[in-house]
């Protein structure tokens, strides 16, 4: 049995549940929560940078971080399932990478506001992270918003992506981004994981 240590809320973890669902591993995996906060949390000596997710492996190994424990699942599938060879490959790629520097932004915007105090925010800080995040849509809504007849990583990504915007935005996005919209519900409705692994808190 593989081990993910992650937590329910992370877009990141979800990208890897939802991947293997897609791949026929999901009975394979145990999600075990990590409290990335927590000193004392066992996560910190399995990745020294006390990230989530990480998935240890039945002989103790450590994958980490999302993109390396994908990139194992698809190989353990037996490859080229959904992150295709040749080419393609660094098109998905690039899609992925687009789909993660959305939820890095995010990410960044939601700690800004844990971590800090009202009165020690800093503006120019939480507007940069939000203008990559635009950007990241603008471009998805130009460009990956068209429904796809075989899912790879990209998509998965992007839906993980804007799953988050929906947790942790309030969904703001869907009001100016329509294709990206009828693209996320055309997802939901081929991915049944996409559904099983949301969180509303």
């Amino acid at each position: 049995m593989l081990t993910l240590r992650t937590s329910p809320a992370s877009p990141f973890g979800r990208k890897v549940k939802i991947s293997a669902a897609l791949l026929g591993l999901s009975d394979r995996i145990e999600a075990v929560p990590a409290d990335t906060n927590d000193p004392e949390d066992s996560l910190r000596r399995q990745n020294p940078l006390g990230k989530i997710p990480a998935l240890i492996l039945e002989d103790g190994e450590v994958l980490y971080d999302s993109r390396v424990i994908v990139e194992y699942l698809d190989h353990l599938a037996g490859g080229g399932k959904i992150l295709p060879a040749g080419k393609d490959r660094f098109t998905v790629l690039r899609q992925q990478a687009v789909a993660d520097g959305i939820m890095d932004a995010a990410l960044l915007q939601v700690y800004e506001g844990r971590y800090r105090s009202a009165d020690r925010h800093e503006p120019k800080w939480v507007a940069l992270q939000a203008g990559k995040v635009e950007r990241g849509l603008a471009y998805a809504e130009a460009h990956l918003s068209t429904p796809a007849p075989d899912l790879h990583i990209g998509h998965v990504a992007l839906a993980c992506a804007l799953g988050y915007l929906d947790l942790r935005m309030g969904g703001t996005w869907r009001e100016t981004h329509p294709r990206l919209v009828a693209w996320l519900a055309d997802f939901e409705a081929r991915v049944p994981a996409f559904a099983k692994t949301r969180v509303t808190a």
